[in-house]
């Protein structure tokens, strides 16, 4: 990645800008050394005007005394240890005790835990195991948000084939609406570097690495499980356009019912690996609580069977009475959970009492609706054969550059499903982070917006909207999608350094990156409801 980066000046403004975005992020959510750094009075006046909500949310007692180092740990970085942060940061402590405990897959918090007690562990000194997992966490979730957009930018260049569109989206994730959540010791920052990085790979046709990295991602998040959709139109598209090929290759293909017996068989093969971490932890689950008692409770501290008891929350084997999910025909312990402690489920959250949720999610709602339809209005012959055409313009080499390009359909329809889903299913304020962890589609469509219809980015050049001919690589030194000539400034800052002169679209788009990128960082570390 760092030759990459050297050799290709957007992606290494689109790491450095990462980096600095996570360095602000720190400071303005940190609580003390106000004397040393004027960003610090704007967290220390939130923390006056917006005292910490006392939430009824997950936060079990702390079992050790906290040294002098960890209070100041705590000042520095206690705002990123907020509602479920506390679940992830309990179980890379103590595994999986309490039975709500395993909504959380496995993954991040075992890449925490192993972080803490491997690259930290010269730290036990002065740390307990809580503060450095603390640590571990913060300083994951920046690599991983880091990484993430170097991703997501090589991710664009692939399938937008406009490397100018690509790097403005990948400069926006940095100030992703969800940023709080990527800063703060949630598994998001892994699960989007993953998922767009294993989005990459495929589009390059490494299948098995991309696999990996897709079964990777669904042991971090249960949403993975929906990227086998992409393994799965991937091989039913090539299937689809080697059918439609002319009479004078027909010869050089195998026959029928070989193709039919690889693509099935590779599909079930990748298929099976993504959906291998959900198995191996739902059975996990099943051993741990559904199996014989194991005396475990009498290791449990008392405080935390205390805790237990006051909130009625299920332990290990409790008293031998196994939880009702365990004598399901399918005893899936994920969706019990979700049903039994949240209460999520097909319209339950449609209540008038959740009418200010609703309006937190309704910019990235109106969003993913727009882009779906602005692509079904560029491309409704696309949206109704399921991209399983073979068009004339692919065949000659040409097809169109940008967001409305055909390689994005599948990104639509991944996007619009998770849209509909987190509407109709779950709490729908987590729709900001639910999309903007999980797909492209968010910044690809509001990078397409801000170089369409804003005249400041336009004024760059006539030649952002279609990809350069094969021929002018030569000519330009740079790849067939690089949809420019310039070394690249950072537009979102050319953009906020202008901001009186923008139009409104594209104050709308920076306006709600912005408000929610910040109000996330007063609200979430103040133990306030938040996306």
């Amino acid at each position: 990645m760092e030759l990459a980066s050297r050799q290709d000046p957007h992606l290494r403004e689109v790491v450095w800008f990462a980096v600095r975005c996570r360095v602000l992020t720190l400071l303005l959510q940190a609580r003390c050394l106000l004397d040393f750094n004027p960003l610090f009075f704007f967290q220390a006046l939130f923390n006056l005007l917006i005292p910490d909500h006392a939430a009824d949310a997950f936060s079990p007692p702390r079992l050790s005394e906290p040294g002098l180092w960890d209070l100041l740990l705590e000042q520095l970085l206690g705002g990123l240890s907020r509602w479920d942060a506390e679940h992830f940061l309990f179980i890379a402590e103590r595994g999986y005790l309490y039975e709500h405990n395993c909504a959380f897959f496995p993954l991040y918090p075992l890449s925490v835990r192993a972080m803490a007690e491997g690259a930290l562990w010269p730290l036990q000194r002065l740390l307990c195991l809580r503060s450095r997992l603390l640590l571990s966490a913060v300083l994951l979730n920046s690599l991983f948000s880091v990484l993430a957009a170097a991703a997501l930018y090589k991710l664009g260049c692939v399938v937008l084939q406009c490397r100018r569109v690509a790097f403005l989206a990948a400069v926006l994730f940095s100030l992703s609406p969800a940023n709080v959540f990527m800063a703060a010791a949630y598994s998001e920052s892994m699960f989007a570097f993953l998922a767009f990085s294993a989005m990459w790979q495929l589009e390059k046709g490494q299948s098995w690495l991309s696999g990996l990295l897709f079964s990777l991602a669904s042991g971090v998040r249960a949403n993975g499980l929906i990227n086998a959709g992409f393994f799965l139109y991937s091989h039913g598209k090539r299937f689809a356009l080697q059918l439609q090929v002319g009479s004078g290759s027909v010869r050089k293909l195998p026959p029928l019912w070989k193709q039919l017996l690889s693509l099935a068989s590779s599909a079930v093969l990748m298929c099976a690996g993504i959906f291998l971490p959900f198995a191996l932890f739902q059975y996990y689950a099943y051993v741990r609580f559904c199996g014989p008692g194991t005396g475990l409770e009498q290791a449990v501290p008392k405080p935390l069977l205390q805790l237990a008891l006051d909130k009625g929350y299920r332990l290990v084997a409790m008293n031998g009475v196994k939880p009702p999910w365990c004598s399901q025909q399918f005893p899936v312990i994920y969706s019990y959970i979700q049903d039994a402690y949240w209460n999520v489920g097909f319209l339950r959250y449609f209540e008038l009492r959740q009418i200010p949720n609703f309006l937190l999610a309704l910019p990235v709602t109106l969003l993913g609706l727009w882009a779906a339809w602005t692509y079904i209005i560029a491309n409704p012959r696309r949206c109704v054969t399921l991209g399983l055409e073979r068009r004339k313009s692919e065949e000659e080499g040409k097809p169109r550059a940008g967001f409305c390009c055909p390689a994005v359909f599948v990104y639509v329809v991944h996007a619009t499903v998770l849209l509909a889903f987190g509407f109709l299913c779950v709490h729908v304020q987590v729709l900001t982070r639910f999309l903007g962890s999980s797909s492209p589609i968010l910044y690809w469509f509001s990078a397409h917006l801000l170089q369409e219809y804003e005249p400041l980015l336009r004024s760059e050049g006539t030649d952002n909207r279609t990809a350069a001919p094969h021929s002018e690589k030569s000519l330009l030194g740079k790849s067939p999608g690089s949809c420019g000539k310039r070394t690249p400034g950072n537009p979102v800052v050319r953009l906020l350094l202008n901001c009186r002169l923008i139009t409104p679209l594209s104050k709308c788009i920076l306006g709600f990156f912005l408000s929610y990128w910040l109000l996330g960082l007063i609200l979430h570390c103040n133990f306030l409801p938040w996306t």
